[in-house]
């Protein structure tokens, strides 16, 4: 009995030792861990990087390397692709796992700065030595970066992010596409005025002026992907308003706020597409991403054609309100912004913004993410992201004054707004500081040769094709002088006649349609008229005497000079009613501008498959050279055929010169300048496509010269001085 205690005994007290060795050891262990973590906090910087041979990713740095690939590691010992989130056995931090930004009181830490007390005999540094470090810092993040993107390759993601932005894109060549459609409708559906005409015409692009520089100097201080869901959010809800608003004024108020949201999309879509692309895949696929501009014309001129010629698809509340076709046109135009409003909330800012801004973690976590998801869509799950650390720039130490916890909110947003635009204003100053003064004074000088003639001559080819039609078709007027008719009821379409010095004693005019219809000095004497829908219809010093007019749309504005004796309107069409346009005009308007669009398709192809290989310079010089002979030729068209063959022409060459344009300016200026400078250049654009539209429309019936001259001046000139850029082509995106 006393022996079974005493054994038992033992055994419980060898088990507690058993225990508390095991203990003792694991604290031990846990201690030592951390102390490694400590250590490897406190030497860790960020322009340290582990070395190692790597015949998947040899990686070479300027201090020898920046990191180190484990990509045969994996292969050896089969690690998971969320290993970079763990430990190994020995529960060891390993080179490929992600350890957080080195805080700026353990060591040094490139890009941080401290926030700790300043001792009181610091001094603050001269400014152009911090910019020193900030462009050392910036030249050596571009190195690392381009290498890390080489690391996370081409696949899955920038696909994925390319038609996102794709939609973005096509919501900007629709928002061209749109005024010049609805405008033959709108016009007379709001009684407007030639001058009213013109300035709705010309209202979009003067809104995407003003939206290209805001959102191009916002996007390089608070973010690519927020500026571009607020510029869309903006264009959605403006393209929504306009297309229910009556009046004229409002209509025009919408269109501008929708233009200055729409303004933002190519200078911040190009510079955040490039910001996911490696050196080799830069220049081919902003060329792809340019495919979408022409599908946005080719989705609204598809759309236009099946929608604004059925008048049917309207409805209205009584004389007050109208909603016709083209309101129905202008609200699905709105669908490209709502649909890219919808993917980009799935996406990631660019890391490299995070990276010039000293955001560095989350950075991290985004390329991490491209890495990953294309390595899985590659069948490579097991492979890690290697880095562990990366480049930031240095942060300018900037003091402004927001006032304390006592001052009023809305004064505090205002303090923020107004550095916010400080900022912005003097990022846009820094574009013409001596380093970039040359290149921004070039690159304005090609966007506006460029956009003045192409803008210019995309416009009056269609005015031309009109006015010829125009000619065709008063040819064929037939013309009716002293006649007299009496008790004749009329119930078919009059079309294209002119009468003068008529009599008309009781006639009824019931159910029919009056296109290009002119009565001059007539008399309409008990005559009567029901349901009448007339186009361009007038009539010019008549005398209406007993006339009964019963639910038509024939007002006073298609009443000149004439009287009304004893004549009486009951329920007219109150106000200026849309007017049904013939079958030539839509031709015209929709299927011509579907052609052009659809012409731009080989040019895309060509360029995209060239641009890397001929280099950016040679394929916009190239190009502008071409589209100059092509736009000469333009004077030998004489015929409606003829000139719709040369505007495709002259669109599928000049497409590779855009492309090639869009791709030097990203290309040539630093992230942190990039969306500004693009944004000023494409206001410029935009600017210069007024010009254009301006002055070649006024020639339009007049001569076939002086456009034709003007346009090919402005190529040969675009393309001379685009021979003195420097050439971009296998450069790192600084």
């Amino acid at each position: 009995m006393d022996d079974a205690y005493r054994d038992r005994t033992a055994f419980i007290r060898g088990a507690k030792d058993i225990a508390k060795e095991v203990k003792r050891q694991a604290a031990k262990k846990v201690s030592r861990g951390m102390d490694r973590m400590s250590d490897e906090y406190t030497k860790r910087s960020y322009t340290r990087f582990e070395e190692d041979d790597d015949d998947d990713y040899p990686v070479q740095g300027q201090d020898g390397g920046y990191y180190r690939s484990d990509s045969r590691a994996n292969d050896d010992e089969g690690a998971h692709s969320d290993s970079t989130e763990g430990h190994d056995e020995d529960d060891e931090i390993y080179e490929g796992e992600y350890q957080g930004i080195p805080r700026a009181d353990s060591g040094k830490a490139d890009g941080q700065l401290g926030s700790g007390p300043v001792p009181a005999g610091a001094q603050f540094r001269d400014f152009g030595e911090v910019a020193g470090e900030r462009q050392k810092d910036r030249e050596e993040l571009a190195q690392q970066y381009e290498t890390i993107l080489q690391e996370c390759g081409h696949g899955r993601f920038q696909w994925t992010l390319y038609f996102v932005l794709g939609l973005a894109l096509m919501a900007d060549g629709v928002e061209i596409f749109v005024v010049g459609f609805v405008l033959p409708s709108a016009e007379k559906d709001m009684c407007l005025s030639e001058p009213n005409k013109g300035m709705l015409g010309l209202i979009v692009y003067l809104g995407m002026m003003v939206g290209a520089f805001l959102w191009g100097g916002l996007a390089d201080r608070i973010g690519r992907r927020q500026c571009l869901l607020i510029s869309l959010s903006i264009n959605s809800v403006f393209a929504f308003f306009s297309s229910f608003v009556q009046g004229y004024s409002t209509f025009l108020f919408c269109r501008l706020l929708s233009g200055v949201g729409i303004g933002g999309s190519i200078p911040i879509v190009f510079s955040y597409y490039s910001e996911f692309l490696a050196q080799e895949k830069r220049g081919e696929h902003l060329s792809w991403l340019c495919m979408f501009w022409m599908i946005g014309g080719i989705y609204a001129s598809a759309m236009a054609w099946a929608i604004i010629p059925h008048y049917g698809w309207s409805f209205q509340m009584g004389s007050a309100y109208q909603f016709h076709s083209w309101r129905v046109f202008v609200l699905v135009c709105a669908f490209p912004s709502v649909a890219a409003i919808g993917a980009l909330t799935t996406m990631p800012e660019s890391p490299r913004f995070f990276l010039e801004n000293g955001k560095h973690d989350e950075a991290w976590m985004i390329l991490k993410q491209v890495h990953d998801t294309n390595m899985r869509a590659k069948g490579y799950p097991e492979r890690v992201f290697s880095v562990t650390a990366i480049k930031t720039v240095k942060p300018m130490d900037e003091l402004v004054d927001m006032g304390d916890s006592t001052t009023a909110w809305h004064k505090r947003w205002k303090m923020k707004l107004l550095n916010l635009f400080q900022q912005v204003w003097r990022n846009f100053q820094a574009c013409f500081s001596p380093e970039f003064r040359r290149t921004t004074l070039m690159m304005m000088a090609v966007w506006f040769t460029m956009s003045f003639s192409y803008y210019g001559l995309t416009v009056w080819f269609p005015d031309m094709i009109k006015y010829l039609q125009r000619q065709e078709y008063a040819s064929r007027t037939k013309v009716f002088i002293k006649e007299r008719v009496e008790h004749v009821t009329f119930n078919f379409t009059l079309e294209n006649q002119v009468h003068r010095n008529g009599l008309y004693f009781n006639d009824k005019f019931i159910n029919l349609r009056m296109k290009s219809m002119v009565f001059e000095d007539s008399v309409f004497e008990e005559c009567y008229f029901e349901d009448i829908t007339s186009s361009n219809t007038f009539f010019k010093n008549c005398t209406f005497i007993s006339t009964l007019f019963y639910n038509t749309d024939l007002f006073k504005y298609r009443l000149i000079n004439s009287k009304l004796i004893n004549s009486t309107f009951l329920h007219n069409k109150e106000g200026c009613m849309l007017d049904f346009s013939d079958d030539n005009n839509a031709y015209m308007i929709y299927f011509v501008s579907f052609l052009g669009t659809l012409a731009v398709l080989p040019g895309n192809i060509v360029s995209a498959l060239l641009m890397d290989k001929i280099g950016r310079l040679r394929m916009l010089a190239g190009s502008s050279v071409m589209s100059c002979f092509s736009c000469f030729f333009l004077s030998f068209g004489s015929t409606e055929s003829a000139m719709i063959a040369l505007l495709c022409l002259f669109g599928g060459i000049s497409i590779a010169s855009w492309n090639a344009l869009d791709v030097l300016t990203v290309e040539l200026y630093p992230s942190d300048k990039r969306t500004t400078a693009f944004g000023f250049l494409n206001a410029l654009c935009k600017l210069a496509a007024v010009l254009g539209i301006s002055i070649f429309t006024s020639f339009v019936g007049i001569t076939k010269a002086v456009p034709i001259l003007f346009a090919s001046g402005a190529l040969a000139a675009g393309s001379f001085l685009a021979l003195k850029l420097p050439e971009t082509r296998g450069q790192v995106l600084q």
